[in-house]
């Protein structure tokens, strides 16, 4: 592809799951400082297109998108009929259309399940994950750099502008997302680094959504969480009010029976990490806690994760590898889990 080959000639590299780094790049407390400028090729985006999208997908997400306004975005999720996530999602509004973005990996098969439920309405599912390039832009000086690009700068979280070139939306505080038309991606890049934002690979990124406490379903962990596990409701990821979709009993059971028993934390330990491994607590013997549901590399050898675990675990401790494993040490987050 044309942006990936792009990409190569600016020193990136990319593994199975087309996840860029580059080799010598910043350590994540100065990308923290500056403004890292990531290529989110690991990420992919589908086109809902026709009268009845809106209607359509609210009847398969746990998100009202019924009520997502223009040029706004929120997190959702898509379950299976017994409540487990087969993917998180952020679906942007882009005119009539709904945009999804998801971890490219699981794209393929979510677009098949999704239009397999189009049946008669009148909306088309598309892949323009080739047409638009998505770029993250996070760090201290991420909004002055993104500035650079022209017009006013979203003001709130999960606000969207339009820009010559695509749209720019703000995720957190320090944080913007670019959907760029892939004829101008090149343009746009060059644009940015002069503007004084250092290419960074995705694991910057992902440690950024750790420390936001965005949990993003991967291969490694599709069906292995209801919504709430991850926590997904406290990002407004799910809606308690709306009518019927796939896994909706089980969700809503959850949350008015009071039946979690597991919660996303996030920690942080010497040892790597990797989504899907297991983690445990000595009280619990050889059986796991919960698993590894996000993870990067941090600072002077350490590594962050969000790990889905029992919350009976917590004061007993939580290990890698075995109940006696490296320690993991519980960090703080944007939020509050545990009331």
């Amino acid at each position: 592809m044309a942006w990936q080959d792009f990409l190569s000639t600016q020193g990136a590299q990319f593994d199975a799951e087309l996840a860029v780094s580059f080799p010598g790049e910043q350590q994540p407390a100065e990308q923290q400082q500056g403004a890292a400028l990531v290529p989110l090729s690991h990420f992919g985006l589908i086109r809902f297109s026709g009268e009845e999208t809106a209607a359509f997908l609210h009847g398969q997400l746990s998100s009202d998108v019924k009520q997502l306004g223009p040029n706004r975005a929120q997190y959702s999720t898509y379950s299976t009929p017994k409540g487990r996530m087969l993917a998180s999602l952020l679906v942007l509004a882009d005119g009539e259309d709904r945009l999804l973005m998801l971890p490219r990996a699981l794209l393929p098969t979510i677009q098949k399940r999704l239009s397999m439920y189009v049946l008669r309405s009148k909306t088309k599912a598309s892949d323009i994950s080739a047409d638009t390039v998505l770029l993250g832009l996070c760090g201290a000086q991420a909004a002055g750099v993104a500035k650079q690009l022209g017009g006013s700068l979203p003001t709130e979280a999960l606000q969207k502008v339009d820009l010559p070139a695509g749209w720019l939306l703000k995720l957190d505080e320090g944080r913007f997302l670019l959907g760029i038309a892939a004829a101008q991606a090149e343009t746009v890049w060059q644009a940015l680094l002069a503007a004084g934002a250092s290419p960074a690979g995705a694991t910057a990124w992902t440690l950024a959504d750790i420390r936001a406490g965005i949990t993003w379903v991967l291969p490694a962990t599709q069906e292995a969480f209801v919504p709430q596990m991850a926590n997904m409701e406290l990002i407004g990821a799910v809606n308690f009010k709306k009518g019927c979709y796939p896994g909706q009993e089980i969700v809503a059971r959850t949350q008015y029976l009071g039946k979690l028993k597991r919660r996303a934390l996030r920690v942080q330990a010497s040892s790597p990490m990797q989504a899907g491994e297991s983690v445990f607590s000595p009280e619990m013997q050889d059986q796991a806690s919960g698993q590894v549901a996000l993870a990067a590399p941090s600072a002077d050898g350490q590594w962050e994760a969000l790990v889905v675990v029992q919350l009976s675990s917590i004061e007993h401790g939580l290990h890698l590898h075995g109940p006696q494993g490296p320690a993991l040490s519980i960090l703080p987050l944007p939020y509050t889990v545990i009331e």
